[in-house]
């Protein structure tokens, strides 16, 4: 077992014992979708493009992909990134 699967397993373990949400402990974002409108990302760590059809948000995992029409960055908090506009898409992965 790799060391980054087997640090990861302990991490969530002790999240569960401690009932500590597992995006916490395990630096995992966040997404929340509210119907096609609007989106947030929660432990983010900034975002790297922007354009009212496109967002490419930084996350532990890689990327946020948003793909849509009229996208706004109705607010960026160092917790959370709020989207508003018609969502078409979202990945989650990418580059890492």
């Amino acid at each position: 077992m790799a060391w980054k699967d087997l640090s990861r397993r302990i991490k969530q373990q002790v999240a569960e014992f401690l009932e500590i949400p597992a995006e916490v402990i395990l630096d995992l974002p966040k997404v929340i979708l509210l119907g096609n409108l609007q989106l947030v990302v929660e432990n983010h760590r900034g975002i790297l493009k922007y354009n009212p059809e496109l967002i490419h948000i930084n996350v532990s995992e890689g990327e946020v992909v948003i793909q849509g029409k009229d996208l706004k960055l109705r607010s960026v908090l160092p917790e959370e990134i709020f989207v508003e506009g018609r969502i078409k898409s979202i990945v989650l992965g990418g580059n890492k």
